[in-house]
């Protein structure tokens, strides 16, 4: 039946022009933006886990840089510790050789251990990284420090539990068992640093109990040296010899230090690596979920646009139809 009220052929056409015109634009979209989620609209869920994942992509971002500038830190401290085992070394030397030396030559000894002395201090006091100085401290109660807290803590992991619950991981660093220097004035000798605490001459362990030496005196138990104020003048080969002893077991401990700085590095580098490795691994994660595949949306788009130069056809056939009617009523 022909009607000029009703066109069903031309109602057909344009509604199959319609879905292909709006598959098009879709098409269209996906090739221009690369994502073939790229709003709530086009799946919810996915969206939903994409935008989630590239939050904990960018929180691990922030934690490579915590990492680079906790390295940073780390591996300046570890320099500066380095420098001072050489010049315990030095200091060392000096003492061997001020043993027997007569008091002029004590004295020009001491010139060279006095200048040694400044440059431990000097290179402690200069290790310092974005404001934060693992080896010359300040602390103020016995856990507060200035700078930096007694337990440096160096962000090194973001994770999301499967509840959804976040987390940080840190690699901890106890100062006091490596700063050479604490320069609060109530500090116990326990509490002070490697190069300027009060040690036994007996252990050369830094020591509450310790008292400091008067060249020449008698020998007692409580006798004491710190490295940062040793001098030989005045004092006898017996004397020299346990300050010797003091700078042995104050060379170890350096070492042992740098041993623990040194294995820090090392977790952060490690550290650092994995966290590569993971915003790698989310970044092909979110593509999987919502990038478009590039060679199957062009394909599409020139069907798409084939069908739509279809459909413009058949509607225009579709409109000519009922033109024909006209043709009925001519005489």
């Amino acid at each position: 039946m022909s009607s000029i009220m009703t066109n069903s052929s031309a109602l057909t056409a344009l509604q199959s022009l319609s879905n292909t015109n709006k598959n098009l634009e879709m098409t269209q979209s996906r090739i221009s933006t690369g994502l073939r989620v790229a709003s709530a609209t086009d799946n919810a869920a996915y969206w939903s886990i994409a935008t989630t994942m590239r939050s904990d992509k960018s929180s691990l971002s922030v934690v490579q840089d915590a990492l680079g500038l906790g390295a940073g830190k780390v591996d300046t401290a570890y320099q500066a510790i380095t420098k001072a085992i050489t010049t315990i070394g030095e200091i060392k030397d000096k003492l061997v050789a001020a043993t027997g030396a007569s008091a002029s030559d004590k004295a020009k000894i001491q010139t060279e251990i006095t200048a040694l002395q400044a440059q431990l201090k000097m290179g402690a006091d200069g290790a310092t990284y974005s404001g934060s100085n693992f080896l010359s401290q300040y602390t103020t109660t016995g856990t507060a420090v200035v700078g930096v807290s007694d337990v440096a803590k160096i962000v090194s992991a973001f994770t999301r539990s499967s509840a959804g619950a976040i987390s940080l991981q840190t690699i901890d660093i106890t100062v006091q068992s490596i700063k050479l220097y604490e320069a609060y004035a109530s500090a116990t000798e326990v509490q002070k640093g490697i190069i300027d605490g009060l040690r036994l001459a007996t252990t050369g362990a830094r020591s509450n109990t310790a008292t400091a030496t008067t060249g020449g005196a008698a020998s007692v138990a409580t006798d004491g040296y710190r490295v940062s104020t040793l001098t030989v003048v005045g004092y006898n080969d017996r004397q020299i010899q346990e300050m010797l002893n003091v700078v042995d077991v104050t060379s170890r401990e350096l070492t042992d230090a740098a041993t623990t700085l040194g294995a820090a590095k090392t977790r952060i580098d490690l550290q650092k690596s994995s966290t590569s490795i993971l915003m790698d691994s989310i970044d092909r994660g979110v593509g999987q979920l919502v990038d478009a595949d590039m060679n199957v949306e062009s394909t599409r788009l020139q069907a798409l646009q084939v069908q739509q130069q279809l459909g413009i056809q058949a509607l225009s056939i579709a409109n000519s139809n009922a033109q024909s009617i006209l043709s009925l009523f001519k005489c």
